[in-house]
């Protein structure tokens, strides 16, 4: 399978293309595109216009999910805890999804560590922008001295400020903003909101005219 992975990785797009359907059974739209980057997720699923930039890592997760006009920038790393497996991690765990979820018109830009251990879910049109942002489900339970893993959820319109961490069971609601360098750690509900410190609270109301939030493309000029 190694081996597979090898030479389709140095095929030309509309070749690799073929290949990834063919011998992995993704699903690939044919104007969806991945650069040089080694993608190679239990299963795939990319609609019209989705594009995975250069230099991009995503193994190890049983599902990427990217719907229209979604983005994965460049230099990325994704990876996860496949289920499934004879690992006794996360056993207790029976409903743990390892999946990325774009919905339409989300973007992630350049340089993140990904950890999708759980599922995490990006809301339409949301953003997590900057650099060197760390969004990780999954951390070690030392009153039960075990691995645990939850969800992260990210809002639609919701944008995501640089080089923030995101834990396990955090939630960003839609329209909503989380300032550069924050920590969040728990689920929030209010939207029209920015979230910034360590850990995020909330600090001011968002302006419901701010134009972010009602376009209707995905790629901010």
């Amino acid at each position: 399978m190694m081996i597979l992975k090898v030479l389709t990785f140095f095929l030309p797009w509309f070749l690799r293309r073929r290949a990834l359907k063919l011998f992995f059974g993704y699903k690939i739209h044919p104007k969806a595109k991945i650069g040089m980057a080694w993608v190679f997720p239990k299963k795939l699923v990319m609609g019209s216009g989705a594009h995975i930039d250069h230099f991009t890592v995503a193994i190890n997760l049983d599902c990427i999910e990217m719907k229209e006009d979604t983005t994965i920038g460049r230099s990325n790393w994704i990876t996860g805890f496949p289920t499934q497996t004879q690992s006794q991690h996360f056993h207790h765990k029976e409903n743990r999804r390892a999946e990325l979820k774009l919905h339409t018109g989300a973007a992630i830009t350049k340089n993140h560590h990904i950890d999708c251990t759980d599922l995490i879910t990006i809301g339409a049109f949301a953003t997590v922008a900057g650099y060197d942002s760390q969004l990780l489900t999954h951390s070690i339970d030392v009153v039960k001295n075990r691995q645990d893993c939850a969800p992260i959820t990210i809002g639609d319109y919701a944008f995501v400020g640089t080089n923030v961490v995101i834990l396990g069971g955090a939630t960003l609601p839609a329209y909503s903003v989380l300032g550069a360098k924050s920590l969040l750690n728990k689920k929030h509900r209010e939207e029209w909101m920015l979230y910034g410190g360590v850990p995020a609270k909330a600090i001011n109301e968002i302006p419901s005219r701010a134009k972010y939030f009602t376009r209707t493309e995905s790629f901010v000029y």
